[in-house]
């Protein structure tokens, strides 16, 4: 009966890489992070005449735009301001969450190639 020392290396040929899931998760997310400020906004009725308010009610319109008509706003009337429920807001950040899990599914990192060898060495 002979008497071998087996030694099995593996190694991997590829990285994985993660940048593009990375760059996509950011742009979501800050996508997500401005529709959040929006419905906030809209909900405590926020100055439209401020320059942050503006610059977010102009940035997130172009995605609310798509959704606008499909409820109708719900407008509650307080002392010096007007607080807003905008549903389209709302829908928009569920269609932005589907479809950045899409995005991330698509870019999920493919896996390293690997291959095995296996060594036998004969005792001395």
């Amino acid at each position: 009966m002979e008497n071998r020392t087996r030694r099995t290396e593996i190694r991997q040929t590829k990285k994985e890489s993660h940048l593009g899931q990375t760059v996509a998760s950011l742009l979501f997310g800050t996508v997500e992070l401005l529709l959040l400020f929006r419905l906030v906004f809209k909900l405590l009725g926020a100055n439209k005449e401020n320059p942050i308010v503006q610059g977010v009610y102009q940035i997130t319109q172009y995605i609310v735009g798509l959704f606008e008509g499909i409820f109708s706003e719900i407008s509650m009337f307080g002392i010096g301001n007007t607080a807003v429920f905008e549903p389209a807001a709302a829908i928009a950040m569920v269609a932005v969450a589907f479809v950045a899990w899409g995005v991330l599914k698509l870019l999920r990192p493919r896996q390293g190639q690997r291959y095995e060898k296996t060594l036998y060495e004969d005792p001395k």
